[in-house]
């Protein structure tokens, strides 16, 4: 989940050396997903980049019904929906989340998860999952999957859906590229850096300077909500994995360490609050969503803080631009009540105060008692985002 409130575990193998060549073709054939079925994964090559040193892959999730079948002679095969949604997921995350896909079919979108490079399920092995020193180097796979999506899959609108980091991702393609997508919406963007104006003016200074002399540094906020050392969290784990009810998974596919006995919920509030571990309503693989999360690091920091600076001097996004948030933020010490009804993650005035600068049409919509990732929101408010989200596409697109 993207945000500055990541801890940080213990020390971290040093990164490759020996850079990998370009992967051959374009893609490779769709694969049973750890989701199960319907659910297929297909591997898109990516080339090798200092950005993110030794990542050659990113992965696309979607459901077998989304393959357009044969049609007879002469014909073109047809897509299920003529519409897509393209979905970016946020720092420390991957997609599990089947019932927004099933929002977005039930409204007549077929849904696609991009698995960026060094993340999700692209990052199992990779030194240091999410670490990405310029999300710019992400275009290499979005351009792909929208090749995907719109040349092989015949989809004739798309949309792009981002959450938190992914929400920052979509931004910065949908200004650099644009006429690529029809529409965007996002949920919670990260579009500022959630500290004070002396911290995000000095601190980015110093995060930016160090960035050049120690990118690997890894990075710790005087704001995030923690009691437990990271190191001594980490101390505690092993290789082992707990079993997944909702969200079956092939255990042979991840193999990213637990942590069995990671402290008290205080240590990652919002991501204790709702994990099923924790007395959560949710029941993710906690290999691919980490709690304490992957460390945040100089380097992927100071890329993320230029682009932020981008977006306040105005990207002009030329398609509508949907911005859902929460209606409240909850900061240090929130408790684990206060945590299910808010943001814990992100400053929802930074959201309001930033989303002005991404183009000349953007809705603003806020979601009572929504938390960072409105997915995840206890109900009524993840209905009401869901609901939200589905009707401005109707009422925009059609």
């Amino acid at each position: 989940m993207a945000s500055t409130t990541e801890t940080t575990p213990g020390q971290q193998p040093d990164p490759p050396t020996t850079p990998l060549s370009p992967a051959a073709g374009r893609t490779s054939q769709p694969v049973p997903d750890i989701l199960g079925e319907p659910w297929v994964a297909r591997t898109i090559p990516v080339t090798d980049s200092p950005a993110a040193p030794g990542a050659d892959h990113a992965v696309l999730v979607h459901q077998r019904g989304a393959i357009p079948t044969p049609e007879p002679k002469g014909q073109s095969p047809a897509p299920r929906h003529a519409r897509a949604v393209l979905y970016l997921h946020g720092r420390n995350d991957y997609f599990f989340q089947t019932w927004l896909a099933d929002a977005f079919l039930t409204a007549g979108y077929e849904f696609y998860a991009l698995e960026l490079r060094a993340c999700g399920r692209a990052g199992v092995d990779y030194w240091s999952p999410h670490d990405v020193r310029d999300l710019r180097v992400h275009d290499e796979e979005i351009a792909e999957a929208l090749h995907i999506i719109r040349g092989e899959h015949g989809h004739s609108t798309v949309v792009l859906n981002g959450h938190s980091t992914g929400g920052l991702q979509a931004v910065i393609w949908a200004g650099d590229h644009p006429g690529s997508v029809d529409a965007v919406a996002l949920n919670s963007p990260w579009l500022q850096l959630n500290s004070s104006g002396l911290v995000r003016s000095y601190g980015s200074a110093f995060v930016d300077l160090l960035s050049r002399r120690d990118p690997d540094r890894v990075i710790d906020n005087p704001n995030e909500n923690k009691e437990l050392e990271p190191a001594e969290a980490a101390s505690k784990a092993t290789p082992s994995r707990g079993p997944s009810t909702d969200c079956p998974h092939d255990d042979a596919a991840t193999a990213l360490p637990v942590v069995t006995d990671p402290g008290p919920i205080e240590v990652d509030i919002y991501t204790r609050t709702l994990h099923r571990r924790w007395g959560g309503e949710w029941d993710w693989d906690l290999a691919l969503k980490p709690s304490p999360s992957f460390p945040v690091r100089a380097g992927f920091l100071a890329g993320i803080r230029r682009l932020q600076r981008e977006v306040r001097h105005g990207l002009g996004i030329d398609v509508p631009v949907l911005v859902c948030c929460s209606t409240a933020s909850g900061g240090p010490g929130v408790s684990r009540e206060e945590a299910l009804r808010c943001d814990t993650v992100l400053s929802v005035d930074q959201i309001l105060e930033r989303s002005r600068f991404l183009g000349e049409d953007v809705t603003v919509v806020q979601i009572p008692g929504g938390v960072h990732d409105l997915v995840l929101s206890p109900l009524p408010a993840r209905e009401e985002y869901l609901a939200t989200l589905t009707g401005w596409l109707a009422e925009r697109l059609g």
